[in-house]
C-alpha cells in the first residue's frame, strides 16, 4: 500500500511505508514502595517498627502522645522518598495503613500525601510539598491493617505528573500513632479498586 508521495521535479512517485515498524508506547509500571526499603534519613519523627506481617518485617509509624497534628504546609512528622513516574499517565495512590490505638484527640488513622511534579487536568502544578494542596488517606477507626485510597474531599483522586523521571513523595502524619508498610502508585492494576492481598509483590 502506498501512502506517501515524493515529488521529484514534475513527477510524483509513490513510496511504500514499511509495515510493523511503529512501536506502541511502553506500559507504565506499577510503583510499589515497601517501608522496609526506606532510608532512615527520609524519616522525620517517624520510626521503623517491627511487624512480621509487613514486607521485610518492618513498617514506619509515629508515636501517639494523644496530641493533634496539622495538615501541610505545617511541618509535622513526615516521611519522604523518591519514585519513578511517567507523564501523561493517570495514577491512583494507595497506602497499606496500620491504624493504631486512639489516644487523646488522635484517632491514629490519617496521612496527608504530596508529590513534587504533580499537575492537575489543566497541567497546573498541584499537591506540591510545602503548600496547602494535598491528598488525604484516612482509614477506619477500627485498629488494624487496611488499604486506604488517597482522596480529595472524600473522593478518589487520580494523580498525574508533568514529566518522566523521579519525583518526591511526602507522607505526613495526620494523626499520631498511624503507621504504614506499603505505598502504591498504580496506573493500571489498582486504578479502579484496592489491592486484595495484604502484601503486594513488586
Amino acid at each position: 500500500m502506498f501512502n506517501r508521495v515524493l515529488v521529484i521535479g514534475l513527477c510524483a512517485v509513490a513510496l511504500p511505508v514499511a509495515r510493523g515498524t511503529a512501536q506502541a508506547p511502553a506500559k507504565a509500571p506499577e510503583v510499589i514502595v515497601y517501608a522496609s526499603d526506606l532510608k532512615a534519613s527520609g524519616l522525620s519523627e517517624f520510626d521503623f517498627w517491627n511487624d512480621p506481617a509487613s514486607p521485610g518485617g518492618k513498617l514506619v509509624g509515629t508515636l501517639n502522645k494523644g496530641e493533634e497534628l496539622d495538615p501541610p504546609p505545617e511541618n509535622d512528622p513526615h516521611v519522604t522518598f523518591t519514585v519513578p513516574v511517567r507523564s501523561g499517565i493517570d495514577y491512583r495512590c494507595w497506602i497499606h495503613m496500620k491504624v493504631g490505638e486512639p489516644k487523646g484527640v488522635s484517632t491514629a488513622n490519617k496521612l496527608f500525601v504530596q508529590f513534587s511534579g504533580a499537575v492537575d487536568k489543566a497541567n497546573k502544578e498541584t499537591l506540591s510539598p510545602g503548600t496547602r494542596s494535598y491528598l488525604t488517606a484516612e482509614g477506619p477507626t477500627q485498629v488494624g491493617w487496611t488499604w486506604v485510597a488517597c482522596e480529595d474531599a472524600g473522593e478518589d483522586r487520580l494523580v498525574r505528573f508533568q514529566k518522566n523521571g523521579d519525583v518526591t513523595v511526602r507522607l505526613q502524619g495526620g494523626s499520631e500513632g498511624v503507621g504504614f508498610d506499603q505505598f502504591i502508585l498504580s496506573p493500571a492494576r489498582f486504578l479502579d479498586k484496592p489491592p486484595t492481598e495484604a502484601v503486594v509483590s513488586k
